[in-house]
């Protein structure tokens, strides 16, 4: 094998190792920010049990906040605006999702909370975010969220300002870079 074969064969290796590297990275950097609460990012618990109401009956407001992009035709919004919840207690809250379309129409949604250093304490247990969501034209779901607050944020001294703590989600088409049949 000649230089310039070794070569090219180098820069194709190499070009293909950097797109397998971009491709992977959007899901490399949602799990670290899953595991670190990077970015308001919250946590999945991993079983289904919260650690249960701290004895201090500490709580916190959680506001829930609801945004879609204008390309999927829906509405979407918290059915309860603010909550009070119990630290350390399993909480849930529901959000409303309704097709305005003529067709079925497939959405995912992102997340985050703020102040993005709440985003390690918040723990979601279920989410509608979870998986992609189809309605129905003039379908109307409500989706369920169970999360609770880890009482580790109580033990953190840059939390101790936290009063309170914003869910927000957007929602956006799946398939919105398709062009209509």
């Amino acid at each position: 094998m000649d230089g310039t074969t070794r070569t090219g064969l180098l820069a194709l290796g190499l070009a293909v190792g950097m797109s397998g590297l971009g491709y992977a990275s959007v899901p490399l950097y949602r799990l670290f920010c899953q595991v670190t609460g990077f970015g308001g990012t919250t946590r999945m618990a991993v079983g289904t049990e919260a650690p249960g109401a701290v004895s201090s009956g500490k709580t916190i407001s959680v506001r829930f906040d609801a945004n879609h992009a204008s390309s999927l035709p829906w509405e979407f919004k918290p059915e309860s605006r603010r909550e009070l919840v119990a630290i350390g207690a399993r909480d849930i809250t529901f959000y409303s999702a309704k097709n305005l379309s003529d067709k079925p129409v497939t959405g995912t949604a992102t997340f985050n909370v703020t102040p993005t250093k709440a985003g390690k304490y918040f723990t979601k247990v279920q989410c509608f975010c979870f998986t992609e969501q189809t309605l129905q034209p003039g379908v109307q779901v409500r989706m369920p969220v169970v999360f609770y607050v880890d009482p580790k944020i109580l033990d953190d001294p840059d939390a101790k300002d936290i009063q309170e703590i914003t869910l927000s989600y957007t929602f956006y088409p799946v398939d919105a870079g398709k062009n209509p049949s």
